[in-house]
């Protein structure tokens, strides 16, 4: 079972897809850049990542903390972030 959520464009050779998977039984939140060739289905690469749902809650935090470190450093303006 494997189920994409959402695709991020990373550059244009490169998308980053975050999908929901199994893998030998586990749950997984998987992140991962896929490599995209013209007329090609794209490709899964092997940079990326594999959270367990049950790390969810702490990956959270640790994103709200890149964050805030990121705003106060300057590399984003808080009007960035609004939906």
């Amino acid at each position: 079972m494997s189920k994409q959520i959402c695709e991020i464009p990373k550059n244009s050779r490169e998308a980053i897809k975050l999908t929901l998977a199994e893998f030998k039984g586990h749950k997984l939140i998987d992140m991962r850049v896929y490599a995209i060739e013209e007329s090609k289905e794209p490709t899964p690469t092997k940079k990326g990542l594999a959270v367990s749902p049950a790390l969810w809650p702490e990956f959270r935090k640790a994103l709200a903390q890149i964050e805030a470190a990121m705003i106060q450093k300057g590399w984003l303006d808080r009007e960035d972030l609004e939906i």
